[in-house]
C-alpha cells in the first residue's frame, strides 16, 4: 500500500500554480517595459547575449525541483509487511447516492459535498472499526471494500462525483443488497449500513432490501439529504439548471417518507441532514451504541521510504539549473541549442 507519512505537506503543491501565474505575469510586465523603450526587434540587436528561452528553462527547472521537494517532505512510503491484529470494533458499509439530484444546493455547499464532508468527519472518529463504501445511482457498485485503512477510505471518498455512474436513477435496494453481501464473512461484530440519499426517482424494492438486511442482524440507517420543498439542479457549477423536455426547470425534492420507511424496515435510524452537524452527531451516537467485538484486521506494520527518487530528481534539476546560464555563452553563441 502506498501512503504519505505527512500528507499535510502536500497542500504546499497549491503554491506551484501561484508561482507559475506570477512568473507569466512577470514575463508580460517585462515585455511591456521593453516596448516603452523602443522597438523590441531593434533592442534585441543591442542585447545579443540575452536569452529568454534560457530564462524560461531555468524557471521551470526550479519549479520542478520545488515540486519534487514537496513530495520528499510529505514522505512517500510503500507498505512492505502485513500483520493481523485483534481489534474491538464494528463493521459499517456506507451507501452513497451520487445521482445528479445530489448536486442540488438546498444543503450547503450541495447535497453530495455535504455528505462527503460528513463521512470524512465520521471516519476521523473511527479507531478500530472497519468501513466500506458503495456508490449508487441507477446502479450500485463497490467503491471501497470493507477495510480499516481510513486514509484510503478518505482518498476514495474525495474522488467521488456523479459522472462515475452513467445510468441515472436511485437504486437504493440494489445498494443495500450489495452492502449486506460486503461484510466480512463469519465476523461476529455488529454490522450496520448507512444509506445517504435524497431518495428521488426511487426505482427498486428498497424497503424489502432493508428488511432482508435486518433479518441478518444488520441495521440500516438512512440519512436524508436535501429539503422536502426541493431545489433546482445546477449544471456545470454555474447559474444554469437542469430542465425537462418541456423546458421547465427540474426541482428535486427529498423523499423523506420513503427514507423513513427504509430505516424502519431495517431496524435503523432516520435523520435528515441540514446545514448543522446534527446528522453527524446522530450517526456517531448510533455507532457508539453498537456492540464492539474482537475482530481480525490486516494492517501494514512496516513501511519503506520512497523519497529517494524524488530527492534525486530535485537535485538533478537544481544542478541543471545552476549549470544553465541565463545568457548566451559568447563562445557557443552560434550553436542554436535553445
Amino acid at each position: 500500500m502506498f501512503r504519505f507519512a505527512h500528507p499535510e505537506f502536500l497542500y504546499l503543491l497549491f503554491v506551484l500554480p501561484v508561482l507559475a501565474v506570477f512568473y507569466l505575469y512577470t514575463i508580460i510586465w517585462k515585455r511591456r517595459a521593453v516596448k516603452r523603450y523602443g522597438n523590441p526587434e531593434l533592442l534585441k540587436e543591442l542585447m545579443p547575449d540575452v536569452s529568454p528561452k534560457r530564462q524560461h528553462l531555468k524557471f521551470w527547472l526550479t519549479w520542478g525541483a520545488i515540486a519534487a521537494m514537496i513530495v520528499v517532505i510529505a514522505g512517500p512510503q510503500f507498505g512492505t509487511k502485513l500483520e493481523t491484529v485483534k481489534r474491538q470494533g464494528v463493521e459499517i458499509m456506507v451507501c452513497l447516492d451520487i445521482s445528479n439530484s445530489m448536486l442540488a444546493e438546498d444543503v450547503a455547499p450541495n447535497r453530495l459535498d455535504k455528505a462527503k464532508q460528513m463521512l470524512a468527519r465520521l471516519t476521523d472518529g473511527f479507531k478500530n472499526d472497519k468501513v466500506g463504501l458503495i456508490v449508487f445511482a441507477g446502479d450500485a457498485f463497490t467503491q471501497l471494500p470493507i477495510t480499516s485503512d481510513y486514509i484510503s477510505a478518505k482518498m476514495f471518498l474525495s474522488s467521488i462525483n456523479p459522472e462515475m455512474i452513467s445510468t441515472q436513477g436511485t437504486a437504493i435496494g440494489a445498494a443495500i443488497n450489495l452492502a449486506a453481501r460486503s461484510f466480512t464473512p463469519n465476523e461476529a461484530s455488529d454490522k450496520a449500513i448507512i444509506v445517504i440519499t435524497d431518495g428521488e426517482n426511487h426505482e427498486d424494492d428498497a424497503v424489502g432490501a432493508a428488511k432482508a438486511a435486518a433479518e441478518k442482524g444488520i441495521h440500516v440507517n438512512v440519512v436524508g439529504m436535501g429539503d422536502p420543498k426541493g431545489a433546482p439542479i445546477p449544471l456545470d457549477g454555474g447559474s444554469n439548471y437542469m430542465k425537462d423536455n418541456a423546458g421547465n426547470v427540474v426541482i428535486t425534492k427529498l423523499s423523506e417518507q420513503m427514507a423513513q420507511e427504509i430505516a424502519a424496515a431495517g431496524n435503523g435510524m432516520y435523520v435528515r441532514a441540514d446545514n448543522t452537524n446534527s446528522a453527524l452527531k446522530a450517526l456517531q451516537g448510533e455507532i457508539e451504541k453498537m456492540n464492539k467485538t474482537e475482530m481480525d484486521s490486516k494492517v501494514y506494520s512496516e513501511y519503506d521510504e520512497q523519497f529517494q527518487v524524488f530527492a534525486w530528481l530535485a537535485l538533478i534539476l537544481l544542478v541543471i539549473d545552476v549549470l544553465t546560464l541565463d545568457r548566451k555563452n559568447r563562445i557557443y553563441r552560434r550553436i542554436k541549442l535553445f
